[in-house]
């Protein structure tokens, strides 16, 4: 059978891949420390988990429209509202089933085979690969710790041509934890929509960063840019990856075409997922999503004592989301290698930079802090041991 070149131009994701290796090892009875995907350990919230249970007793869970819930649209935009103090119509979000689908209707909505695309790298592979599934040229800018490894106005402008169409950020950043400093992204945003081309920015993260220096919360790229294709998910800062609910923020102009994309491509998201759903913006589930919010921070600041304390460096401090972007370059193996030997090794499951783009990658890994701090603690200190036999 033959395999479409599209299908074998898609590299493999290498954070589930070496997940696969570390089930393996864990098949032969090892304990295997998994540092290597972002996926909370909390769950979901508990109202939200017993709101599962009541709707799966119903006798008939049919289709919703392919737009989602107007309910669920609604207590999303009251979101916005409540956290962001941006009034949002319900018309303009989508619920889609991950934000994994939330970026295929958009880049479908979107691309035409051809239309040049730039994407920070490193960034989250997944990103890049449906934009390249439905014939975007992606550009990739290289970036570094200067500019906190996110693409900034100068960047942007440097590799701009006349076949740019759009570009596509996440703030913060899977695999950095950096963020767009938001008159930054504004002045990007801008950028781009005075020479025509789209902007989709990946806020999947946008609820686990830090505050402003007002104390405020970090701001949606909407506050400055309300044309821009928002991506956001209830995997992260709900704690709901197997769910597999996302949403989208669109301009009114693209929700027709979200809706017969949607209806064609999926249908519409799980409907006991959406229903369960609506119990994540009471105000007892957003106290317990800023609870563990709080313990990611404190998980964070663990990590990077533990790093510091094993001799490795971060060169540019995580400020959002639960990754650390660590340079390894200095213990003498490349970014796959060192991911190899930690699991083997030391079963410390971790992703090599090459998962996340080109330039640079192969002296970076990231370490996700999504798990428990006795798992963070006890991953450390075998790491520790790893380097100290590493280095002789």
């Amino acid at each position: 059978m033959k395999v479409s070149q599209r299908a074998q131009a898609i590299t493999p994701f290498l954070a589930m891949e070496f997940g696969k290796r570390a089930a393996a090892l864990e098949a032969q009875g090892h304990r295997v420390i998994r540092l290597n995907l972002g996926e909370p350990d909390f769950g979901a919230p508990p109202a939200v988990r017993t709101e599962l249970q009541r709707v799966a007793a119903q006798a008939a869970l049919p289709y919703t429209g392919a737009l989602g819930l107007p309910a669920l649209r609604e207590a999303i935009a009251g979101f916005y509202e409540r956290t962001h103090g941006l009034t949002l119509s319900p018309e303009r979000v989508v619920v889609t089933a991950g934000a994994s689908a939330a970026l295929l209707l958009v880049t479908a909505a979107l691309v035409d085979p051809g239309d040049e695309v730039l994407v920070g790298d490193p960034s989250y592979p997944c990103n890049r690969q449906f934009l390249s599934g439905f014939g975007a040229d992606v550009r990739l800018v290289p970036t570094d710790a200067s500019s906190r490894f996110q693409l900034d106005l100068a960047a942007v402008q440097r590799h701009w041509s006349a076949r740019t169409k759009g570009l596509m950020i996440a703030t913060p950043s899977n695999p950095t934890g950096t963020s767009v400093p938001p008159a930054e992204l504004a002045a990007i945003c801008e950028w781009a929509r005075a020479h025509g081309a789209w902007r989709i920015v990946d806020e999947i993260y946008l609820n686990l960063s830090d505050a402003q220096v007002d104390g405020t919360p970090a701001p949606t790229v909407l506050a400055a840019d309300a044309g821009a294709c928002v991506i956001n998910s209830f995997s992260k800062y709900f704690g709901m990856t197997g769910w597999r609910l996302g949403w989208a923020v669109v301009p009114e102009e693209l929700v027709p075409a979200m809706e017969r994309l949607a209806q064609n491509y999926y249908i519409c998201a799980p409907t006991p997922a959406q229903l369960a759903a609506l119990a994540c913006f009471t105000p007892e589930s957003i106290e317990v999503c800023e609870a563990r919010k709080r313990e990611f921070a404190e998980r964070r600041a663990l990590v990077l004592q533990g790093l510091r304390d094993i001799g490795l460096n971060v060169p540019v401090l995580p400020d959002g989301a639960f990754y650390v972007y660590i340079d390894v370059a200095d213990t003498g193996l490349d970014a796959m290698a060192f991911c190899e030997r930690a699991l083997q090794d030391a079963h410390v499951a971790l992703t090599p930079g090459h998962d996340f783009g080109v330039s640079g990658a192969g002296r970076f890994v990231r370490l996700s802090y999504a798990a428990s701090r006795e798992d963070l603690s006890e991953g450390l200190d075998r790491l520790g041991h790893f380097l100290k036999r590493l280095r002789g």
